[in-house]
């Protein structure tokens, strides 16, 4: 029996090292160990050896059968390394460049808000940008929204106690210490310090970030993105700013688009309206008015806190979310895929 054992141990650690592939090991493995197997006869062998060498020879049989199962397991091992290495193809040298392609797109909420910033700029626009951590008096004492405005309500607006002073907040003569601050909830902010800081005439484009406590939903977001206008000249009127929002329009939805003013209220201008758009090339939202934006005539309120003189000058502003326009460019329907980091969904705006 032993000699058997042994023979059986020198076949298989000298076969063992030549098989190369999965099919093979399995049909020598089913000669030493499957049921008709020498190593499984070898065992059935054991019913004709004297009671008094059983525990020896069974032993004996076991260290085989280990010593052969620990060849098979290296064997194995080493056939599926190999059939990795297949398939992955040659080595890989870290010190060369990637062969993806793919390098990276922007956001789809950047290409939208380039694409805006582009058409106001070669209409004489230039961009300006503040903080968004503000005051109460930029962003609603100087746009006449008194203290009692719903606006200021804790359930609307995102108020913080920061540890430093944000931006020049002494230009309007409080006392900068005992102002609340609050995360801006809209870039009109950017309008009054621009005003603060520069004299007219002046047109500008305020793109940047705004917070609002509103329930998220496919629609809303307490983070989206605004891009808001200001032109301050001698002589403007609702025609000029009625003049600049249509080729706004047309430059980004099409010739075909029609638009409307529609009365509204704002307490920063006066007289206030919504523009709305329509348009039989917008899937869904086809052949009906859809609000884009809010906009207006500067209120002579805002030129006063200012230190402009609303007899000499007059201006128009308005503003949009950079969000809204994006859904409806795109034909997306729930906002909150702008901030999942999807990449199924990202991939589609990669140019």
């Amino acid at each position: 029996m032993k000699e058997t054992l042994q023979a059986i141990l020198s076949e298989v650690e000298s076969a063992i090292g030549g098989i190369a592939t999965r099919p093979e090991f399995e049909a020598f493995k089913a000669t030493i160990s499957g049921p008709n197997g020498k190593l499984t006869a070898a065992m059935k062998g054991m019913k004709d050896v004297p009671k008094e060498d059983k525990p020896a020879v069974g032993k004996l049989v076991n260290e085989t059968k280990t010593q052969i199962e620990a060849h098979y397991t290296d064997a194995l091992a080493r056939i599926e390394a190999a059939e990795v290495a297949s398939r992955l193809g040659p080595p890989i040298d870290p010190s060369l460049p990637s062969p993806d392609t793919l390098q990276g797109g922007l956001h789809p909420l950047t290409q939208t808000r380039r694409k805006l910033v582009d058409i106001f700029r070669r209409v004489g626009f230039t961009v300006a940008e503040g903080p968004e951590v503000e005051t109460e008096w930029f962003c609603f004492d100087a746009l006449n929204t008194p203290a009692d405005h719903p606006a200021r309500d804790a359930q609307d607006t995102l108020f913080i106690k920061p540890e430093t002073k944000v931006g020049n907040v002494s230009r309007h003569g409080k006392d900068a210490e005992s102002e609340a601050y609050l995360l801006r909830t809209h870039t009109s902010s950017v309008q009054i310090r621009t005003m603060l800081a520069e004299q007219p005439p002046l047109r500008i484009v305020a793109p940047g970030r705004v917070f609002r406590r509103d329930t998220v939903d496919a629609t809303h977001s307490a983070n989206f993105h605004q891009l808001e206008g200001l032109c301050v000249d001698k002589g403007v009127s609702v025609v000029d700013l009625k003049a600049v929002l249509d080729h706004f329009v047309h430059e980004i939805f099409g010739d075909s688009v029609e638009t409307r003013l529609r009365p509204s209220f704002f307490p920063f201008t006066e007289p206030s309206f919504e523009m709305d758009i329509r348009s039989a090339n917008l899937g869904k939202l086809s052949n009906k008015w859809i609000e884009i934006m809010g906009c207006g005539m500067v209120d002579p309120e805002v030129f006063k806190s200012v230190g402009y003189d609303s007899e000499e000058w007059t201006g128009y502003a308005f503003g949009m979310g950079v969000e809204r326009i994006a859904m409806i460019l795109h034909g997306i329907d729930d906002i909150r895929h702008f901030y999942q980091n999807d990449l199924r969904f990202l991939r589609q705006f990669v140019a």
